[in-house]
This record gives C-alpha cells, structure tokens and sequence, in this order.
C-alpha cells in the first residue's frame, strides 16, 4: 500500500543511492517494527521510494519520533511533561 504525498514533497527529491538512476519520492507506506515479542504497525509511514529500483528508506524524522513514542523512559519524559502547567511571567489566576 503506496501513497504519493501531495503538496511541497517535490522540493525535497534525490537521486537513487542504489541505482543512481532513479529518484526518491517522498511516499506513505506501512512500517513494521518488532517490540520485544509484539509486531507493531504503523499505517501512513512516511518513506522515500525510489521510482525505478524501488528502494526505500523510511524517513529519519519520523523514525526518530517513533522510537521516541515507544521508548518507555521518552514515554515518560513526555508524559512527565504534559501533566506540569505551563510555565509564563504572567500571574496565574
């Protein structure tokens, strides 16, 4: 299941490291990643999907942020984080 993404993706292209012939486009494709002993998919990944070899490779960002969502000590960083106010100079009422 292969989904191009619409709108400023066209900016971002490069060149095939495999075929040096094709070029990466950014697409949405389903990622699967092990857990410890639990398959996890995510639906929607972004991906750079050569157009004539097919290679692909997932975005670092995107990457990045997922292992941080099912890292437990970032889930608690983060969940650490939404629960405190917010901090501002202004009085609080």
């Amino acid at each position: 299941m292969e989904e191009a993404i619409p709108g400023e993706a066209h900016k971002y292209l490069a060149p095939c490291p495999e075929c040096q012939s094709g070029v990466l486009h950014l697409k949405r494709l389903t990622y699967f990643t092990w857990l410890n002993d639990e398959l996890i998919s995510v639906p929607d990944f972004p991906a750079w999907v050569c157009d004539v070899c097919g290679r692909c490779e997932y975005d670092n960002r995107a990457i990045t942020w997922l292992n941080t969502l099912l890292n437990p000590v970032g889930r608690r960083r983060l969940l650490g984080r939404r629960n405190q106010p917010p901090t501002t100079d202004r009085p609080q009422p």
